[in-house]
């Protein structure tokens, strides 16, 4: 009796309403930041402002936000693993692809037109879908952030519970999901095309004379 009180004091501590303010003003300028780096593409093409340097630091701030959200995550939901391997699978992927980038003397990480895979081709080369999968991650990423009510909770747990009590909230659920799971799938293949260019890259020069 007495753990089912302190478990309800607990609770409310985390309901206060000053905390609920800070979760959901921290969700909104996440957001926004979010929809300001996308904007600032578009900026920088309209004014023909687009660098290398841009190109760099829009790579950059995007990984660090996102891997500070996941950081987040990894602390609050359990297996905690799950989004540290999100996180190194993103920083990773992101940071090999511009790295080949440079090594095939392209000018953007997002120039995949050699690429085999149409999945990969698909990502890059249409920004509404690329729009679409990053936007939904960043998305069920916030979900799970403004959700969770404590700390050690499992993931699994939270959300079946969530989507319970609204179908309405089941379907953007599920429609943030499927492009949550398209951009994880991309950064897997990310992965693997960039390495296998640094490989090609060493293996032609061993045989330069």
């Amino acid at each position: 009796m007495a753990n089912k009180s302190a478990n309800k004091k607990t609770l409310s501590v985390y309901l206060y309403i000053p905390n609920i303010i800070d979760k959901k003003l921290f969700s909104v300028l996440y957001f926004i930041s979010f929809i300001c780096d996308g904007i600032d593409g578009w900026f920088a093409r309209k004014f023909n402002q687009v660098s290398t340097f841009g190109a760099v630091l829009d790579m950059v701030t995007d990984r660090v936000s996102t891997a500070c959200l996941l950081a987040v995550l990894s602390q609050i939901y359990r297996p905690g693993l799950v989004f540290l391997s999100l996180l190194a699978l993103d920083v990773g992927s992101h940071w090999l692809q511009m790295y080949s980038t440079f090594l095939s003397g392209k000018v953007s990480h997002k120039d995949v037109k050699d690429s085999t895979n149409w999945l990969f081709k698909a990502y890059y080369g249409n920004r509404l879908f690329m729009a679409y999968c990053c936007v939904a991650s960043e998305v069920l990423y916030i979900i799970l952030f403004l959700i969770a009510e404590h700390q050690s909770e499992s993931v699994n747990d939270v959300v079946m519970n969530t989507l319970k009590h609204s179908s309405l909230f089941c379907f953007g659920f599920s429609l943030v999901l499927f492009g949550w799971a398209i951009k994880q799938a991309v950064n897997v293949i990310q992965m693997k095309t960039a390495a296998d260019v640094c490989v090609l890259y060493d293996l032609n020069r061993s045989h330069r004379p």
